[in-house]
């Protein structure tokens, strides 16, 4: 079993950290079919690989200047109070609304990326009022990821992508404001967290190298079209085996 969760858990978080994602929306339904409980393994134990793959990527993409430190962190503030919220919310909930809910999520943000690819490529980042209003929707993404064991970087690449950040800027700047919500979410999980210590510690050690190897590729050979392409694929395929 702990072969495969390592297998799968590499090739997912490899291709997250492309997208700036940590693949938290991928290793809960991973750790799920591999027979693990949802609300005590699956979920926390999902968040907090979710939090290293950000991490580890966060690192790669601020050496090439691609992380929008400023204008980013109030969305990273606000994300970083609202994720241990959801996952407190989480535990009052039923696991068949979390899975709906999970669906839901995935279904909306892959058509959301399908619709930005018949947009021009930004040059630059954008500057406004908007700040406001995106930072009340990564605090609102945050608080869905906390609850779903996500990170929130599911809504909050799209986000930014809708905002008119350049598609590279808005993955990099994506690991920031996840990196805040995945481990503030696995805080507000840690009570409830029962993972074997040694499936912790491999995947941890997995996460991080598949985040150094996906975020090396993004930030040197990925080129826009192909994230978004890559983005939306891989939700709507989450979300059709999620169905079945």
């Amino acid at each position: 079993m702990y072969v495969w969760a390592v297998i799968l858990i590499f090739s997912v978080s490899t291709i997250f950290a492309m997208l700036g994602m940590g693949g938290g929306m991928l290793h809960v339904p991973i750790l799920l079919w591999l027979g693990f409980d949802l609300k005590t393994v699956a979920q926390p134990l999902g968040i907090l690989l979710n939090g290293l793959t950000s991490l580890v990527a966060l690192v790669t993409y601020a050496r090439h200047g691609l992380v929008d430190w400023k204008g980013s962190l109030p969305m990273a503030l606000t994300a970083l109070m609202l994720a241990p919220v959801g996952g407190w919310v989480a535990h009052r909930i039923s696991e068949h609304v979390l899975l709906v809910l999970f669906i839901l999520v995935i279904g909306v943000a892959a058509l959301r990326t399908l619709q930005s690819l018949r947009q021009p490529e930004p040059n630059t980042t954008p500057q406004g009022q908007r700040w406001v209003w995106v930072s009340l929707g990564a605090g609102a993404a945050a608080f869905a990821g906390g609850m779903l064991g996500l990170g929130g970087g599911t809504f909050i690449s799209p986000l930014l992508m809708w905002m008119g950040y350049p598609t590279k800027r808005a993955v990099a700047t994506t690991a920031y404001i996840v990196t805040f919500s995945s481990f503030s979410g696995f805080l507000g999980r840690v009570g409830y967290f029962h993972a074997p210590w040694n499936l912790t510690l491999i995947l941890s050690l997995t996460v991080m190298v598949a985040a150094w190897l996906g975020s090396r590729l993004m930030a040197t050979r990925a080129k826009p079209r192909w994230i978004k392409t890559a983005y939306a694929l891989l939700l709507l395929g989450v979300g059709v085996k999620l169905v079945i």
